[in-house]
């Protein structure tokens, strides 16, 4: 069975939906404004909260880091620096652990680069997750897996060989494994994120829990990716959308990352058991629209039905309209009115028919009839 445990949370096809606010850098590198991020989560009935956790310096070339990076969604004069800005060191992880604990969410983060994954290990993080830009990043993802900690694998922009590379990569090392269907486009469009990929992921990796990382705006396709199989939901979070920073516009408010947990656990209800029956609560319509067998007039004992003794009347209380094959060329062993129900304990075969006993009458002197 396909399952995985996140801190004190298992996650399996037969339980909710593990709902992940990614965070990321939408707090701005404002230490409250992430505290607020993770209330506001919690509140919202998110499983958790997720920052993203980077070694700048040796994660970028010496070009990129000092490269000129100007504009509305900057924090700093380059790149190197704009990412410093919203970098999060020791102290702020350890802080908003806490914040997590008290409000009942779990924390983790996503790892860049082989430090950032020492980093969440010594910190004792639940679990890690991996970016889509890192998927075919086969050295990240053995050093990752090697810690023991749950993996979960956005595949955004990967072909299907490479994901295959990266399963067979973390596997051998560590079954705690979930696989996200992801579209490398900020923000992506319906069209954009194939969600029948996670039917193809459910077919071919059978012992994988499989997800859904989403860039699309709002929470009601992520409902879709839960009906096919996704049990992680990932979906940027924000305190407002109009904030400055490249994720905002696509991330989901607090009133949207609620309607996304309580539409998720509604898809859930829906989904119900792949079992078809009549259910409980099918069954008073089903008696007062459904047919059943009766008379279709007064018929005496010893009649031998034919289609024309039987008519299918609501309500649906008695034999089904398919069982008339059981009862036609049957004979009645008792008279039946119109209306009255056709049973099968009512009935004998033909050959096998015996008239009822009749009493003698006496109707005058010397004189009996039967």
């Amino acid at each position: 069975m396909r399952e995985l445990h996140i801190a004190n949370r298992r996650v399996a096809d037969d339980t909710a939906p593990y709902v992940i606010a990614e965070i990321g850098h939408n707090h701005g590198g404002s230490l409250e404004q992430a505290e607020e991020l993770f209330r506001q989560a919690a509140a919202a009935g998110a499983s958790a909260a997720k920052l993203q956790k980077r070694d700048n310096r040796s994660l970028f070339t010496r070009a990129m880091y000092d490269q000129p990076y100007e504009g509305r969604n900057s924090y700093g004069p380059t790149y190197g620096k704009h990412r410093e800005a919203l970098e999060f060191g020791r102290a702020e992880y350890v802080h908003l652990a806490k914040v997590a604990a008290e409000v009942g969410i779990d924390f983790f983060s996503t790892a860049f680069d082989l430090p950032s994954v020492d980093f969440l290990v010594e910190l004792g993080m639940p679990a890690i997750k991996i970016a889509s830009a890192d998927v075919t990043n086969t050295p990240l993802l053995s050093y990752a897996a090697k810690t023991g900690k749950t993996l979960i694998v956005s595949t955004g922009g990967a072909s299907m060989d490479e994901v295959r590379l990266a399963v067979d990569t973390v596997l051998p090392l560590n079954p705690n494994l979930a696989l996200l269907q992801c579209t490398a486009v900020y923000p992506a469009a319906p069209a954009d994120l194939n969600l029948s990929v996670i039917d193809t992921y459910r077919n071919e990796f059978p012992d994988v829990v499989i997800g859904f990382s989403g860039h699309d705006l709002g929470p009601d396709l992520s409902f879709v990716a839960h009906a096919l199989g996704a049990r992680v939901i990932e979906k940027h979070f924000t305190l407002d959308r109009t904030l400055p920073g490249t994720d905002h516009a696509f991330s989901l408010d607090p009133g949207q990352l609620t309607d996304l947990v309580a539409g998720l656990e509604r898809t859930r209800a829906s989904l119900g058991s792949p079992v078809k029956v009549c259910s409980d609560t099918e069954a008073p319509a089903v008696r007062k629209m459904g047919k059943k067998l009766v008379a279709a007039g007064d018929l005496p004992v010893g009649h031998v039905l034919t289609e024309r003794d039987i008519a299918c009347k609501s309500p649906g209380d008695g034999l089904k309209p398919y069982q008339l094959d059981l009862v036609l060329g049957r004979a009645l062993l008792l008279p039946l009115k119109t209306d009255d129900n056709i049973r099968l304990q009512d009935l004998a075969e033909p050959a096998d028919f015996e008239p009822p006993a009749q009493r003698p009458v006496a109707i005058g002197e010397g004189f009996v009839a039967y």
